[in-house]
């Protein structure tokens, strides 16, 4: 799964990843937890691509009132094309979510250890999302929402946890964006996990625990947790 990340890169580097202006202003985020307004690239209405915020956690159209604020962070790609909460998100509003990092959890006897896992250059990356609208009848409320898609681990992260987000390379990010061709068949190439080669995973302070930690420390090697 991924229930937090962090995203500290410049604007101008997160645009030029995304070949997308926006005049968004990025403040670094060390540790974002769901249900916080995140950046998030999209196909606009002129079909350009477009950066915009999102809350984190999608709200499905059909959700009634009462449950908008149940929102879905993780989506899994094995269920993905066929699930009603997803099916048509995925149809017709893929998205890329910018991130440098996100942050897992290791099961061990003595408790959950916290897991930084990013590039081994700290470059920036995309994970595949959907997207979707909701509003109510009177048209006073209306929310923006995504979701993270989430694949089997590869063999970097296999012993941290079974799942982590899907990452998509920057070369296939014109295919997943696209809602043109409706060829579905193209994108299952893309649900595969991202390869280990280009990444690492190191211990970081249990302050990320808490989602109201949001600084630099959050994301900081450590040699041994337990103090920190």
């Amino acid at each position: 799964m991924c229930g937090r990340y962090s995203l500290t890169s410049p604007k101008a580097l997160i645009a030029s990843l995304l070949e997308a202006d926006t005049s968004l202003e990025f403040s670094p985020q060390y540790n974002i937890a769901p249900r916080r307004e995140v950046p998030v690239c999209r196909i606009s209405s002129s079909k350009q691509r477009e950066i915009v915020l999102m809350r984190w956690g999608l709200i499905p159209a059909w959700f009634t009132k009462n449950k908008i604020d149940d929102g879905i962070i993780n989506a899994r790609a094995e269920t993905i094309r066929f699930k009603p909460s997803f099916r048509g998100p995925f149809l017709n509003r893929r998205c890329l979510i910018p991130a440098d990092g996100y942050y897992e959890w290791q099961l061990l006897d003595k408790g959950k250890q916290p897991y930084h896992i990013r590039m081994k250059d700290v470059s920036p990356f995309s994970f595949a999302g959907i997207w979707d609208f909701w509003g109510d009848r009177s048209g006073r409320t209306a929310v923006e929402s995504c979701a993270i898609i989430t694949i089997d681990a590869n063999e970097l992260l296999k012993p941290i946890h079974a799942r982590m987000p899907l990452i998509i390379s920057q070369e296939h990010y014109a295919t997943w964006l696209n809602h043109d061709s409706y060829a579905l068949d193209s994108l299952q190439s893309l649900l595969s996990p991202y390869s280990p080669e280009n990444m690492e995973a190191y211990s970081v302070s249990r302050i990320v625990n808490n989602p109201e930690n949001n600084i630099p420390r959050c994301s900081l090697r450590v040699s041994n947790p337990d103090i920190y």
